[in-house]
């Protein structure tokens, strides 16, 4: 099942956006050639008018081709009028912009939704991702240790720890182990020695591990949005919308500035593990899940990154203020460093995947007796 979740996942967040591409180049004229939900091999495919809808091999993405949208890409005369790179700056802006809004519409209607049924949506404060501790548990390893309420713990072992998951990561992986902490207490730094205690739980599969606790908590502050009755609720939907966006900017300035763990970024194995997880909960866990996903697909599509929607709107952007595109070299360029970096990102967030869901499994299902 964790697969047909995912599966399902993917297909209507690939879906949405690549019907904004699809829409908006209809609606301003442009030829579409094809229509892919998928990358690779095509699995099923029918012409259907002048467009070719395709469910490709490769789950992680799809695409909207136009005609003429390849550089170099030779037309005959009568296709120019109906060819993308032949349109003025502001159709192609629509077009590739259209992509990252129907992800954000997608997002407004599952909110709407829940608002309209009388199901709260909550948006989480950044600060509750902190190290900072909200309680400690009399007689556990932080109360005997002396740590407060409000501490904030800076690092363990020497290494620093950005957020809340950091640290707890590296308690529970070292049951029984005395670990040195560097601890701000107001404006002060202290040092503390503190030893997890090891405690046994159940894992995903059902068995039985060991793993650190010191007895601390913290807080999770969020901003809940309600809706009086379904005629309010699409106002509440948009400023559910426009607080997740606020929200995924912050992480995203965080990530680049460094005090947030770049540990913290996922990717697809880890979208299809928290997918399964919140389908195992419910269907308003799961197509929250789903909103919160498309809403950080459009925000990241947006960033002036090239070969995402965000670059080409930059090309677009400069090429409006020069009254003239800008070469078919320098694109070719921009793209491939582009696509370099996008790589990049692919190879790290899947790393990080496999060190977070991939090498446990395999340790406890592979390489135990």
């Amino acid at each position: 099942m964790t697969i047909i979740w995912a599966v399902v996942l993917f297909g209507v967040l690939i879906f949405f956006h690549e019907l904004g591409h699809f829409i908006l180049a209809k609606l301003v004229g442009v030829k579409v050639l094809k229509f892919s939900l998928g990358f690779g091999p095509k699995i099923i495919s029918k012409k259907i008018g002048e467009t070719e809808y395709l469910i490709s091999a490769i789950p992680l993405g799809g695409y909207v081709k136009p005609l003429g949208e390849e550089v170099g890409e030779e037309l005959k005369e009568e296709e120019k009028p109906r060819a993308f790179n032949y349109q003025p700056v502001w159709k192609r802006t629509a077009i590739v912009i259209a992509g990252p809004v129907f992800n954000l519409v997608l997002a407004f209607i599952i909110f709407t939704v829940f608002l309209g049924l009388n199901f709260p949506v909550a948006i989480p404060d950044l600060d509750s991702i902190s190290a900072k501790i909200e309680s400690v548990k009399e007689g556990s390893p932080a109360g005997k240790a002396d740590l407060k309420k409000d501490d904030t713990i800076v690092s363990i072992n020497g290494t620093k720890v950005n957020d809340w998951n950091e640290m707890a990561a590296i308690f529970s992986g070292n049951p029984g182990k005395e670990l040195d902490l560097k601890v701000r207490r107001g404006d002060d730094l202290i040092d503390v020695k503190i030893i997890p205690e090891p405690v046994k739980v159940e894992d995903e599969q059902g068995g039985e591990v060991t793993i650190g606790r010191i007895g601390i908590s913290k807080k999770f502050n969020a901003k809940v949005i309600q809706s009086a009755g379904i005629f309010e609720a699409p106002l509440k939907g948009v400023e559910a919308v426009y607080e997740w966006c606020v929200l995924t900017l912050e992480v995203l300035v965080k990530l680049f500035t460094g005090s947030l763990s770049a540990k913290q970024i996922g990717g697809p194995i880890l979208i299809v593990d928290a997918a399964a997880k919140a389908a195992s909960i419910g269907a308003f866990a799961y197509f929250n899940f789903i909103a919160i996903i498309s809403i950080n697909l459009a925000v990241l599509n947006l960033l002036p990154i090239p070969v995402l929607d965000g670059g080409h709107i930059l090309f677009l952007s400069i090429e409006a203020l020069r009254r003239r595109p800008l070469s078919d070299k320098i694109l070719s360029v921009l793209n491939r460093v582009g696509m370099a970096l996008l790589l990049l990102l692919i190879a790290f967030v899947f790393y990080n995947d496999t060190i977070r869901i991939i090498v446990p499994w395999a340790q406890k299902n592979l390489f135990t007796n």
